[in-house]
């Protein structure tokens, strides 16, 4: 009787163990294989993700360091330091030669947009995370898509569209909220920082734009389409403005401040210069390989969420509910601006 039930047995348990071993094996490994292609797939927007989170992260680094130095020594350290560190990985991976190979265009377009995007507007920019904090200062900064576009326009005849319009007063419409003050916001010099923090903030953005679009013109060239290309565009950019914030110093930094500033400050800085101007930046180029520009940016351009949520976490700012609605806003307003 035993025997018989454990032969009638044998083969059901040998089905279910067919069933588990090669049907949900097959689907386990099936359902593997389709999340892996479509990570793959998104790669574009998973580095253009990372470059809006490294550009959020090297916010934080700068807003602790400018507490304890000028920001104009603050930013030659991190922009000396920084090139030494881009050039110094080119010639590691082997890639030193591509930097020399860049035609005098290109030379002259990336050490202008880097004297005037990283040296002017970072300047600039540096200064309203002291006046304002990170969680004002970022989403303010981080509206030179729009006026980007209105470059784009000016220069080049691109039409103006209606979400472009919807997109340009949603991100006015932020900036203003930004500007809000909170019950807890004393009077005085505090409203006097928040008027100066804005508009320099404001300024850092046309400044960026102005520098992002002589970038773009860099590595579009029929010479410069490359991701190595890109890499040793970025390099330049930053190397030159380290030579021109050295050159300018006796003038820009007269006590000579940044050969005077603390280990733990310069580390700071220098690791905000490698977060946003290597691996953002990289992140960055890394997407236009693999996506649209029209996508690519708007998703970058989400750092001022991130950015609101650093400050008030990290760095205990205080933030307001429309403040929070401002920074939505302007990422709001982004996205319209590059709906095609």
């Amino acid at each position: 009787m035993n025997r018989c039930l454990l032969s009638e047995f044998k083969p059901i348990a040998w089905k279910c163990a067919f069933v588990k071993r090669y049907i949900f094996n097959d689907l386990g490994r099936i359902l593997f294989l389709k999340i892996q292609e479509g990570c793959v797939s998104m790669i574009g927007e998973f580095a253009a993700f990372g470059a809006a989170i490294c550009w959020t992260v090297s916010a934080v680094l700068y807003r602790e360091a400018v507490l304890h130095t000028k920001p104009i020594s603050a930013n030659i350290m991190r922009c000396v330091y920084t090139s030494l560190i881009l050039v110094a990985s080119l010639a590691v991976i082997g890639r030193l030669q591509v930097l020399a190979s860049l035609s005098a265009h290109a030379v002259v377009l990336a050490a202008a947009s880097g004297i005037i995007g990283l040296g002017l507007g970072d300047t600039l920019y540096m200064v309203s995370l002291k006046l304002i904090g990170v969680a004002r200062a970022v989403p303010i900064a981080c509206t030179y898509p729009l006026f980007t576009l209105l470059l784009a326009v000016f220069l080049q005849g691109e039409t103006i569209t209606v979400q472009v319009v919807v997109g340009a007063i949603a991100i006015v419409f932020g900036i203003w909220l930004l500007t809000r003050e909170g019950e807890k916001m004393e009077k005085g010099l505090q409203k006097k920082n928040l008027f100066k923090g804005v508009v320099l903030a404001s300024v850092t953005a046309v400044v960026w734009a102005i520098s992002i679009t002589m970038t773009d013109m860099a590595v579009t060239l029929p010479e410069t389409g490359t991701l190595d290309s890109a890499l040793a565009v970025n390099t330049l950019r930053v190397s030159a403005v380290a030579i021109f914030l050295l050159a300018s110093a006796p003038l820009s930094d007269k006590q000579f401040s940044f050969l005077k500033m603390p280990k733990r400050t310069v580390a700071t800085l220098v690791s905000g210069g490698v977060v946003a101007l290597a691996l953002g930046w990289f992140f960055l180029a890394y997407s236009f390989l693999h996506i649209p520009e029209a996508q690519a940016v708007p998703i970058s351009s989400t750092s001022p969420l991130f950015a609101t949520v650093a400050g008030v976490v990290l760095l205990h700012e205080p933030v307001t509910a429309k403040n929070v609605a401002g920074s939505i806003i302007i990422v709001l307003g982004i996205f319209l601006l590059f709906i095609i």
